[in-house]
């Protein structure tokens, strides 16, 4: 006779069971109550007037998301499910089951909140000697908007769509002013028709205000570049008393493009290339990750295609933060974020920069990795002096940390967690579930790094 364990579903338990049996001491779940539990949520409950039937807490909802987001379910209908399904939910939910309605409501009325809760989530890393923060390696990574790049319109194509729903309409009007509508088919409601048309020509024409508007934030921005190139090269003509050769820059022209869009679902998302090749309907979603633990220190979202313009936000957002988690020593970036203006920023906060100026090649002759660069002539520029400190065996050591540091906490959040595409909407919104996803990332990997 085989001796098999009998699994035995009908026998009540003796005595009810606990929610502290069900998860061994070092599962992830238990980590992160633990931590939330530490976290000063005054003002998350604080926003609770106490009226109605009662709440669930926000350490239990907040620890719900964090979970989810470290596990790769984001939906508030998953999560919902989960608290059934999952006895690591179960627990942190302690047996209750709070609805996707209740999730989705806390997620978005708390976003402002993450940002100081993603801080003190680093203060407990401090405090658990798992933070100290030094060289900071900072990129940027497309993360798919909550819209479809096909819902896009374009200056161009509203205008031509604009003029065939205009002849559209008065063709309707036509027909409806006949007496004999013989020619209209069976089931066609021409108000309808007409209210339809008139709908979609309104709405476009709140696009085009957008683009309009949006063109005229970009002609500024390019108007006050060129003239600041073209001082800077009437200076160096009248210090040389010679005239520059070369081509010089290009005036911006005023107006929306034919080529610029909105997208009709998430306007303030943008078409983006991505890696791989092709265009996405995406945020760029920026990371300051600490080298020797991988930890995220700082993050961002802009709705910027490239990289170039986010060395001066994250410098802010650094910091503010120093008097909490301590000064940046260097700041590592790939040649995406490098410019003139950049290192003089690192230069003005006190940060080390070490900036990629160009792309370096994939098979460097073997000497250049065991030999030091000739000495920097005097009066090199700044671009020069970065190049020249990129070739020492010094400056080659510590930008080698770039490549492993940020770059896999990219690859294990989009390909691990499978966190690939918002689910909220709108810069605010999304701004504060990457804030979100960030934290949940640090929170599992302290988890890995505790003692």
């Amino acid at each position: 006779m085989s001796n098999f364990i009998v699994a035995d579903r009908k026998t009540d338990y003796l005595l009810p069971p606990s929610v502290d049996d069900w998860l061994n001491q070092d599962h992830l779940a238990r980590f992160i109550v633990e931590v939330v539990d530490q976290l000063d949520l005054s003002k998350l409950t604080r926003q609770y007037a106490g009226r109605g039937s009662k709440a669930h807490h926000p350490a239990t909802l907040l620890a719900i998301l964090i979970y989810g987001y470290a596990t790769g379910i984001f939906s508030s209908r998953r999560l919902e499910r989960a608290t059934y399904d999952s006895v690591a939910f179960r627990y942190i939910a302690a047996g209750t089951h709070p609805d996707h309605d209740t999730l989705a409501a806390f997620r978005r009325r708390f976003l402002d909140e993450l940002s100081g809760l993603f801080v003190q989530v680093l203060e407990i890393a401090e405090e658990m000697k798992l933070l100290k923060l030094g060289n900071v390696c900072l990129d940027g990574t497309k993360i798919k908007a909550n819209a479809s790049r096909h819902s896009a319109l374009s200056h161009g194509h509203i205008e031509k769509l604009e003029l065939q729903l205009k002849a559209e309409v008065q063709e309707l009007l036509a027909q409806a002013e006949q007496a004999d509508q013989a020619d209209v088919p069976d089931g066609v409601s021409l108000p309808e028709e007409i209210k339809r048309r008139e709908d979609r020509l309104a709405a476009m024409a709140a696009a085009k205000a957008k683009i309009a508007a949006r063109a005229e934030e970009r002609y500024q921005r390019e108007k006050a570049e060129y003239d600041e190139k073209m001082a800077r090269r009437a200076a160096q003509e009248a210090a040389t008393d010679k005239k520059l050769g070369g081509t010089p820059p290009k005036a911006p022209a005023p107006g929306p493009l034919d080529k610029d869009q909105i997208n009709l679902t998430d306007e303030e998302s943008r078409i983006m290339p991505v890696a791989g090749g092709g265009f996405e309907q995406a945020y760029n979603a920026q990371a300051a990750v600490d080298a020797p633990t991988m930890l995220v220190v700082a993050t961002g979202v802009t709705q910027a295609p490239n990289d170039k313009e986010q060395v001066e936000p994250m410098l802010a957002t650094l910091k503010a933060q120093a008097e909490v988690l301590g000064p940046v020593q260097a700041l590592l970036t790939d040649t995406g974020y490098f410019s003139d203006k950049n290192l003089k920023a690192c230069d003005a906060a006190g940060i080390d920069a070490l900036i990629a100026v160009a792309r370096d090649e994939h098979h460097p002759d073997w000497r250049e990795r065991h030999s030091e660069p000739p000495p920097l002539p005097a009066g090199a520029t700044r671009a020069q002096a970065m190049s020249h400190r990129l070739k020492t065996k010094a400056g080659r050591a510590l930008y080698a940390l770039r490549k492993q540091t940020v770059e896999p906490v990219f690859g294990i959040i989009k390909s691990v967690l499978g966190f690939r595409q918002f689910s909220l909407r709108g810069l605010k919104k999304v701004t504060g579930e990457w804030t979100l996803v960030c934290m949940a990332w640090n929170l599992k990997r302290m988890a890995v790094l505790r003692p």
